[in-house]
Formats: C-alpha cells, sequence, structure tokens
C-alpha cells in the first residue's frame, strides 16, 4: 500500500491487515514517520519524535505477530502521545520551559497498558502548557494549526494530539481533558474524542493540572477506534486513590447502528448567547438524523445550574493547580533559575521565568480563591455549585439515556483572535466543562462542517456509561459521512 492510504487507516482496519500479513508494523510506522516529515513544517503538532526507538518496536511487533496466535488490537500500531503524559524514554515537558528537559523515570498507567499490547509510541505532541488553554497557542514552544485552515487555531490542550489524527501523523493518539481538552480540539479537528468517567483511566503518570477534573481518553478517527483504545486504558490502578475498581466492559459489543427507543434530551442551557448560526444548523441536522435512527428527542430538556459551571470551574481549576504547581520550586527537579542570591529569589525568579503568562495567571487566581478570608466565598462556594451540578447530572439521566449538545459554541478561531482576551478563551469551552465538573463521560465526534471547518457535536452519558454514548455515536457515525472527511496540507 501507498504511504498515503496507510496514514488513513483505522486502528481496526490496520489490525486486520497486520493479522494477514498484507502490511508490516515496520510499513506502517515508516509511513506515520514519513507523514510527520511532510507535514510538520505546517501544523506543528508534535514536541518529541523517537524515530529509532519507534521503529526498533515496530520490529519487535512484527517479529511477535509471526508467531503469535492471538494478537491485540494495537499491536503494531503507532500512536502519539500528549505531552503531559510520563513516558520513561521521552521528554515529558507538558508544553513548558519549566519541564523543558524532565525525563520521567516511569511510565504512566495507560503507556504500560499500550505498551502491554505491544503498540508503538512514535512521540509526543504539543499542548498548552500544563494543559491550560483552548487554543494550543499557550505552548511554551509554538502554536500547533489547524489542519483543515492553517490560519485556525485546532483547540486545546490536547490540540496536537487531535491533530496528529486528523492529518494522519498517527493512527491515534492520547489526551487529557480537565474542561474540554480532548473533546473540543476533536470537534475543532473532525476527529473523535472521548472523555471518560472520572475514575474509570488510571491518572497515575498524568501531570496535573486540577487533579479532581483531569482524565486521559483517547482521540482516534472513528469511534470503533476509540472503543479498542478504551478496552486497553480503562480499568482500575491502585496506583491511583482517584480510581474506581469498576469492571471494564468490551466496549466494542456496544457497537450497535440501532438506537431505537432511546430518550436523548437536548439541554438548551447549552446553546448558550454567541452560538453561531452554523453550529446551531449542523446540530439540528445531527438531532434529526437521531431521531430518524429511531431515538426519541426531548428539546425540553434543562440543567439550569448549567449557568454557574463556568464560574466555579475557574475557581475550582485554578485553586487545584495553585496547589498541584507550587512543586515547581526549582529545587527537586525541572529549571532553576541560577541568577538569584537566596532561596526565596531563586524560587521567585525560577517561577517567574520558568511558567507562561496563562499558567501564571491561573496560579494567581487560585492562590486568591484559596486565600485566608476568601476561601469561603469562593472556593467553598464552587464546591457547593459543583455538587448541585453534579445532583443536576444524576436527575437528568433518571429520564434520558443521554444527552446532546454542540462540542463548542463556534467553529474554530483565528490564532491570535482571543489571546488578549481571557475571558473569550475560557467561554470556548463553555459547553465542556460542566462535565469535567460533574464527573461524566462525554464524547465529541464529527457531526458537520461550516464550509472547510469542522463543527462537532457532543454527547453526554451517565456514570460509568461509555457504553451507552459510544453506541449513538457509532449510529450517528454509521449513517453519516463527516467522519470520512480528511484535511488537504
Amino acid at each position: 500500500m501507498a504511504d498515503k492510504e496507510l496514514t488513513r487507516l483505522t486502528i481496526h482496519e490496520a489490525h486486520q491487515l497486520l493479522k494477514q500479513r498484507q502490511i508490516s508494523s515496520v510499513e506502517l510506522t515508516k509511513a506515520a514517520l514519513k507523514r510527520i516529515s511532510d507535514v510538520e513544517s505546517k501544523v506543528h503538532a508534535c514536541l518529541a519524535i523517537v524515530e529509532d526507538g519507534a521503529l526498533e518496536e515496530a520490529e519487535r511487533a512484527d517479529e511477535y505477530m509471526r508467531t503469535a496466535e492471538d494478537v491485540a488490537p494495537l499491536t503494531g500500531i503507532p500512536a502519539l502521545i500528549k505531552d503531559v503524559i510520563c513516558t520513561r524514554a521521552i521528554r515529558t515537558t507538558c508544553g513548558s520551559r519549566m519541564l523543558e528537559e524532565f525525563v520521567s523515570p516511569y511510565d504512566a498507567t495507560v503507556i504500560e497498558r499500550l505498551k502491554a499490547q505491544k503498540a508503538i509510541i512514535v512521540g509526543k505532541t504539543n499542548m498548552d502548557e500544563f494543559a491550560m488553554g483552548s487554543s494550543n497557542e499557550h505552548s511554551a514552544f509554538f502554536p500547533t494549526r489547524n489542519p483543515w485552515d492553517l490560519s485556525r487555531v485546532p483547540g486545546g490542550s490536547s490540540g496536537g494530539s487531535a491533530v496528529a489524527v486528523s492529518t494522519g501523523e498517527a493512527v491515534y493518539a492520547l489526551g487529557s481533558d480537565t474542561g474540554g481538552s480532548i473533546r473540543q480540539p476533536a470537534g475543532f479537528c473532525s476527529v473523535v474524542g472521548l472523555k471518560p468517567t472520572y475514575g474509570r483511566v488510571s491518572r497515575y503518570g498524568l501531570i496535573a493540572f486540577a487533579s479532581s477534573l483531569d482524565q486521559i481518553g483517547p482521540m482516534t478517527r472513528d469511534v470503533t477506534d476509540c472503543a479498542l483504545v478504551m478496552n486497553a486504558i480503562a480499568g482500575h490502578d491502585s496506583r491511583d486513590s482517584t480510581s474506581v475498581p469498576h469492571p471494564v466492559p468490551d466496549y466494542t459489543r456496544q457497537l450497535i447502528a440501532d438506537i431505537k427507543g432511546l430518550k436523548l434530551g437536548v439541554p438548551r442551557e447549552y446553546l448558550v448567547e454567541g452560538t453561531q448560526d452554523e453550529v446551531r444548523a449542523a446540530l439540528e441536522t445531527a438531532i434529526e438524523k437521531l431521531r430518524e435512527l429511531g431515538a426519541e428527542i426531548d428539546r425540553e430538556a434543562t440543567l439550569p445550574y448549567t449557568k454557574y459551571a463556568l464560574a466555579a470551574f475557574h475557581v475550582l481549576a485554578p485553586s487545584e493547580a495553585s496547589a498541584n504547581l507550587a512543586r515547581y520550586d526549582g529545587v527537586k527537579y525541572g529549571f532553576s533559575e541560577a541568577d538569584a542570591t537566596n532561596v526565596i529569589e531563586a524560587t521567585a525568579k525560577t517561577r517567574q521565568f520558568g511558567f507562561g503568562p496563562e499558567v501564571k495567571r491561573r496560579i494567581m487566581l487560585g492562590t486568591y480563591a484559596l486565600s485566608a478570608g476568601y476561601h469561603e466565598a469562593h472556593y467553598l462556594k464552587a464546591q457547593k455549585v459543583r455538587t448541585l451540578i453534579k445532583e443536576e447530572f444524576d436527575r437528568a439521566f433518571e429520564e434520558y439515556d443521554a444527552l446532546i449538545t454542540p462540542t463548542s459554541p463556534t467553529v474554530p478561531f483565528k490564532l491570535g483572535e482571543r489571546m488578549d482576551d481571557p475571558m473569550q478563551m475560557y467561554l470556548a469551552d463553555v459547553c465542556t466543562l460542566p462535565i469535567n465538573i460533574g464527573g461524566v463521560p462525554a464524547i465529541s465526534i464529527p457531526a458537520g462542517f461550516a464550509g472547510d471547518l469542522p463543527i462537532g457535536m457532543q454527547i453526554i452519558g451517565r456514570p460509568f456509561g461509555e457504553e451507552q454514548i459510544l453506541r449513538i455515536a457509532f449510529a450517528f457515525e454509521q449513517a453519516t459521512d463527516w467522519h470520512k472527511r480528511t484535511p488537504e496540507l
């Protein structure tokens, strides 16, 4: 097969070809590496590529497959990893000067689980610094560009992973999601992105932004691939105290193109003021398609506490970031400013020059919210709102099998357009961050275009209801062609 054909394969397509010996892992990995070489100068999706290591792993995978009776779905298939997930042999920078030279002494649990299937880790993807951003412009190294329009953002903070999958630089990628960082770039780049239930996937080895909100999840070309990656990475991990000992189903078993009788709610609060007409139109068309497929649609669904989610999130997440990022003091690891006369000055200068402006903004917001005299007025109140939002989701799922919303209120915006207006930047996540506050799962799937600019639809499920939202996403995907469109670079 030609290199271009190889780089458009899904996991399940590549798996069948590998099993039948029609292609090899080395061929697949070389095609991905060539694709990276061809398009990186345009999109800037990657921070590190380990060509020699990837090809050695591919050779070992091919040798294994020559004698193995049962080959795992991810064996021999190249992947890219968001640079917030620890990898023992590859730098983990978090898109920050603070960790520019940091090499983790261990693999994250999700990396161990990919390696157990003999997956090929090709490298690490660009991201907003410490996962704080909605556009991938807050990387300390360079912004990533949207392959559908190079003048626009790919979304963030997992923008590099979304672009890598969209362009064929890897067959799939891992991202992390604190307030929409998998789903929003998935919507902006026309790929599939799943934020699992909090506790469904181990956070061990995920460098923390906001520990009560962060989750690792897959970014793939189609829903089947998403289920296959979830099969590999989901499950309890004793090293993560927030990991839930809940049985892991085979997510592929619910991939049936039948949603007859399912009741889907469309909460009106998610069609916020400022939602673009093209996004509204695409969502309406998608909802009508779900109705044609047999789902019962209720447009009167309501989640009134949603309007408080943005404010609550931007108290809770910065507060946790303020505590988590206190460890970067220039002493234990990472960047250290040597030009200082004492320890206090050294720490202050390390944080001044090691962190970028958005990270410093959120640390200051969080420190303020946690400070004496303001803790109850801000942080404690936000925690109470969080409880109300969680209870509201619980009540909604007593009535509905899933909720349908836009992934983002807008199409991808121009690079630089919102950099001087943090509030407008934060509004990019207004449809996604309530899901993290509630701890429930949600998936973004391709649902249309405004010209050549992708539009995503979000499907929200009950806790540990990934099977249900994957089933709905699969049925919609089988009835549409949006996921088959690819950007021309």
